[in-house]
């Protein structure tokens, strides 16, 4: 099997020389020991690595964190943390007393800002950053660069990047960009995908809420994906999963939680005041979505009726992981009003609003920008905007409006 190199690891070892403690968070399978074990190896230091998905282990971090942390002395690398959080405030104290820059190396399965309690126990003492699974320029070995519309930047990177086909776009969509698939370890896709649902995401959804219906879940995670780059009904997904609307809220927040989806918020102030309130949803692995809602092929997923939402969720999840790998917060919204005029995605940033649209086309037209103008009144300036689409090559309808190749993300 290949091991693919992560953008976060030069972000993890420049944190630790002045952390002394390292937070990795994300999903299951997304790469976060894998990753942080072959750093571990670099280092050559002698870092014990640790889980507590062992019940021995947990059982020892629950009951008597003070033993554990004699038993398991840094440098230490612990892995699914968050099965013990009754270890935070030994660590605390570990921190305080020693101060030693890397001492310890965490991996989470939840999102660190959701953790129930655990930012009280380390604020101001732990680096945090998300991983999710592999972005595309991972795959192709690309250096990190957070997506923006900055002309010079793009320029440099269409230079650098292999243009992909629509067709190649879709395989990659299909596929999906968990590590065990892209590296070849896992040849079964749907076996795959349907373990990691059973095994994973039942089992942590089960942790955190208690007793549930396999199958319901099943239903509801499915009816997520069927409206996946769409504006979250609550209702509509309850009324598919047979379940009632707090638990279709509830369950929603736990795949959050749990780094499977994420939400852009409709971006609004008191000048633009009849935007709608509702979050659109989006999973940061396209190939958990196709399986899900069973497009048996990526030239099936193409030509299919979510070909479009598929693309939209594809190309967000590569923006914000963009931002994700270089350890940096993406500010990330959308527009729409009640006159449901829309805008995909806006990046905020310097003090700018960059509006952008995802567009199936080769060919765009420039009518598409002319919606861009309804952030013209928001407080902030309006920076410039791009139509990301499958054209072969970066162009531009003019100096504020930008044709971006999907594959250049």
């Amino acid at each position: 099997m290949e091991y693919i190199r992560r953008h976060l690891e030069d972000k993890v070892l420049s944190l630790s020389k002045s952390y002394s403690a390292v937070l990795v968070t994300g999903p299951r399978q997304s790469g976060k020991t894998t990753m942080l074990k072959k750093l571990a190896e670099k280092e050559n230091i002698g870092r014990e690595y640790v889980t507590l998905d062992d019940l021995s282990v947990r059982e020892v971090a629950k009951s008597d964190p003070a033993m554990f942390l004699q038993l398991h002395k840094p440098p230490v690398l612990i892995d699914e943390v968050q099965y013990a959080p009754e270890l935070f405030t030994y660590i605390k104290i570990h921190i305080d007393r020693y101060h030693n820059p890397g001492d310890f190396w965490m991996t989470g399965s939840q999102i660190f800002r959701l953790m129930r309690g655990v930012q009280e126990s380390l604020a101001g003492r732990v680096a945090l950053l998300h991983m999710s699974p592999l972005s595309q320029r991972e795959i192709d070995g690309r250096a990190p660069v957070p997506f923006s519309t900055d002309f010079d930047i793009l320029a440099a990177e269409s230079k650098k990047t292999t243009p992909l086909t629509v067709p190649e776009v879709y395989e990659r969509l299909w596929r999906g960009s968990m590590p065990g698939i892209v590296s070849g370890l896992f040849t079964d896709r749907e076996i795959y995908y349907s373990s990691y649902i059973t095994t994973y995401i039942q089992r942590d959804v089960r942790d955190l809420s208690g007793s549930i219906d396999a199958l319901k879940f099943h239903r509801f995670v499915t009816a997520l994906a069927a409206r996946a780059a769409q504006m979250l009904n609550f209702s509509a997904v309850a009324e598919d999963a047979d379940i009632d609307v707090p638990t279709a809220k509830a369950w929603t927040n736990i795949l959050e939680t749990l780094g499977i989806i994420f939400f852009l918020h409709p971006y609004s102030n008191n000048v633009l005041k009849r935007t709608i309130k509702t979050p659109k949803v989006y999973f940061y692995d396209t190939g958990l979505v196709c399986y899900l809602t069973k497009w048996s092929s990526p030239e099936i997923a193409e030509s299919g009726a979510m070909n479009g939402a598929l693309l939209e969720n594809f190309t967000v999840s590569e923006i914000m992981k963009s931002y994700q790998s270089a350890g940096q917060e993406p500010y990330l919204y959308y527009y729409r009003d009640r006159d449901a005029k829309e805008i995909d995605v806006i990046i905020e940033g310097d003090g700018k609003l960059c509006p952008l649209e995802i567009k199936k086309t080769a060919l765009p037209d420039k009518r598409i920008v002319k919606t861009f103008g309804v952030i013209d009144k928001a407080p902030l300036k309006k920076g410039t905007g791009a139509v990301l689409c499958m054209a072969e090559h970066f162009g531009a309808f003019d100096r504020n409006n930008l044709i971006v190749p999907i594959w250049m993300i």
